[in-house]
């Protein structure tokens, strides 16, 4: 019988996320409806049809009363915020009802928990958030991953789905697998309580690891200094696979049938080295036995997650997390920054989790959101009293970092590197080292020059710094990453290079659609570009976003800026009266064409124009990619009128 035979649960949204729910509890055989205020219209509707062609989707007002009254589960997909109008009462009354709500990361979660129960599959789990650099520090940490030798699946925000890409990987005959319970726990009732929970069409996105890597070959394990977890990858839940029964004893375990009575009276005893011989002979595996089912799936799991996804999810513990950073963004969706930022903090898992804590340590709101240990047990005999793990936390920053395993940067002679902090008395033995005091002395151990990192900005530093923290923390070697960072040329749209006109650099950061990812793209490229400075074109509609935060970074880094679209106004209010008093021009203009031929005339040379909005596209493209094409044309027109040729 399959995981989800004869559930009747409600998928709402149908988007990327919401296909993916829907089509995996069909695989699981439950009965799906989807409900999507735009029904036929929906982004995902016809691949609904295509796939699910039974799955009823439904459109307008949703009944809350005769929905619930039929399903017993409702999975919400991450685009549609718990305070939206439209499901507000149906969530609502589910809750009172004890009808549980969840959503792709606690399905995600759940299948992890069953696999590791079912099979033994026990992959290490890395999750990503923040306001801003939460794909680069994906991608960055996967290829980190690779280049350490381990198959790596990435998947979350920004795609491919969660569920999708673990549907890619299993094959029908893996599902029997998940009817496996967590160890510890009763078989749950599908749909039974959220507890029991603990998920496009694109491809699972895996990395394999080169066939011959010599920067692999021989390196040194840094594993046991890295402070990576001793536990197995046991990712989301507290879920082991039943014990192996025991080859040994069974040799030694009498017969209980006549044969084998008869056939023991008629052989010989056997002498204790005999006995002991034979016993390891059977619990030998065979040479040609083949794999476990799991021996070819991900080793490591990366997800980039986003507030939308954690917001209420419950039994996620990942082996290792980070929240970048947090500045203000979709309050319009969480109500406040307090409930964005506790959203973020999910991603921690509850304060029973052992995973590793990654911090900035520059940001105070992410400090804060470290979850509370919890007390200590009652004295007791046995296994009770044994006291739970602390959570270990490493923290990367832009300064040098104050405590022995954690990340930093600093300068020397003019240089920045990247470093890792280390006790400067190596002697200790490691248990000693963790439970004595802050060391008075720190080695700090120089990994690379900031400069030898192909993404630029001191922000892109900061993420390299974590990506580090994040693959160390579950047990990857020090000299492989190294030379995978070297290896990693940034994503699309974040602070990516264009061309060079006039010895003046461009640069295409429309992904930077808030305040915070522009502030961040500021004061990482005016840090890596000093004594030049920078040209910004900002604008574009601002989503009700407070701009007066750009002041001090473009009165530390600016020549000159430019504006444009929706809410240049309210941009200008913001940032005037700091650009005025340090003398700097700014001017609007009616299109992007304009305002990077003016960027470029104010530069001068050694400067870079950089195109970072600070707001959506949509009021004036398709989207942040269209404004990059834009942009990007602007800069060759001016290359060929400079008679310049740009790659």
């Amino acid at each position: 019988m399959s995981l989800f035979a004869d559930l009747d649960l409600l998928v709402l949204g149908l988007g990327d996320s919401g296909l993916a729910m829907a089509r995996w509890c069909r695989r699981l055989g439950a009965r799906v409806r989807v409900w999507d205020s735009r029904g036929a219209a929906a982004p995902q509707a016809e691949a609904l049809r295509a796939a699910c062609p039974e799955v009823e989707l439904l459109e307008g007002p949703l009944d809350a009363q005769a929905l619930l009254a039929e399903v017993r589960w409702v999975l919400k997909s991450p685009g549609l915020s718990p305070r939206d109008a439209r499901i507000a009462p149906l969530l609502e009354q589910a809750r009172a009802i004890g009808v549980p709500v969840q959503g792709e990361l606690a399905l995600f979660a759940q299948a992890l928990a069953r696999l590791r129960a079912g099979c033994g599959y026990a992959p290490r789990v890395v999750a990503v958030t923040g306001t801003n650099g939460k794909t680069t520090t994906t991608a960055m940490a996967a290829l980190l991953i690779a280049r350490c030798g381990r198959r790596v699946a990435v998947a979350g925000n920004i795609g491919p789905t969660l569920l999708q890409t673990l549907s890619d990987v299993l094959a029908d005959e893996d599902l029997a697998l998940l009817q496996a319970p967590a160890a510890g726990s009763p078989a749950p009732e599908p749909g039974a309580d959220a507890a029991s929970l603990a998920a496009p069409e694109a491809p699972a996105e895996t990395i394999a690891p080169d066939a011959a890597d010599p920067a692999r070959d021989g390196a040194p394990d840094d594993a046991a200094e890295e402070g990576a977890p001793h536990a197995a990858a046991g990712t989301v839940a507290d879920a082991v696979a039943e014990p192996a029964p025991d080859p040994a004893a069974d040799a030694t375990a009498p017969a209980d049938d006549a044969h084998a009575s008869h056939e023991a009276d008629a052989a010989p005893a056997l002498s204790p080295d005999a006995a002991a011989a034979l016993a390891a002979l059977q619990a030998a595996p065979a040479a040609d036995a083949p794999p476990p089912r799991w021996a070819a799936w991900p080793e490591a799991w990366v997800l980039e997650l986003s507030s939308f996804q954690l917001d209420g999810v419950e039994g996620f513990a990942p082996d290792a997390a980070a929240v970048l950073n947090l500045s203000e963004d979709h309050l319009d969706w969480h109500g406040s920054m307090a409930a964005y930022a506790a959203a973020k903090g999910r991603i921690y898992g509850p304060p029973e989790a052992t995973g590793v804590a990654v911090v900035n340590r520059d940001d105070p709101q992410v400090t804060a959101l470290l979850p509370a240990a919890p007390p200590p047990p009652a004295r007791s005999r046995g296994a009770a009293a044994r006291r739970p793990l602390p959570r270990r936390v490493v923290s990367f920053g832009l300064g040098a970092p104050q405590r022995p395993g954690d990340y930093g940067l600093v300068s020397e002679h003019g240089m920045a590197w990247l470093v890792r902090a280390q006790d400067a008395d190596e002697t200790l033995p490691r248990g000693r080292r963790a439970a004595a005091e802050p060391p008075e002395e720190l080695h700090l151990q120089r990994l690379m020059p900031a400069d030898a990192l192909r993404v630029r900005g001191r922000h892109n530093a900061a993420n390299a710094l974590a990506a580090l923290a994040l693959a160390a923390a579950i047990g990857c070697p020090l000299a492989p990453m190294l030379h995978g960072l070297r290896e990693y040329a940034g994503e699309p749209h974040r602070v990516e290079y264009v061309a060079s006109v006039g010895a003046v650099d461009a640069y295409d950061d429309s992904k930077g659609t808030n305040v915070g990812a522009t502030v961040a793209a500021i004061d990482g490229l005016g840090a890596d570009r000093e004594p030049s400075r920078l040209v910004l074109i900002l604008g574009g509609d601002g989503k009700g976003q407070d701009f007066a935060p750009l002041a001090a970074p473009l009165q530390r880094h600016a020549r000159a800026v430019a504006t444009l679209g929706r809410d240049a106004a309210a941009i200008e209010q913001a940032v005037g009266p700091a650009l005025q008093a340090a003398g700097l021009p700014l001017a609007r203009h009616d299109s992007l064409e304009a305002a990077t031929r003016w960027a470029f005339a104010q530069a001068q040379p050694g400067d870079s124009v950089l195109l970072s909005p600070a707001c959506a596209s949509l009021d004036m493209f398709r989207n942040y990619a269209h404004r990059a094409a834009v942009f990007v044309e602007a800069v060759q027109q001016l290359a060929a009128e400079a008679g310049e040729v740009v790659a």
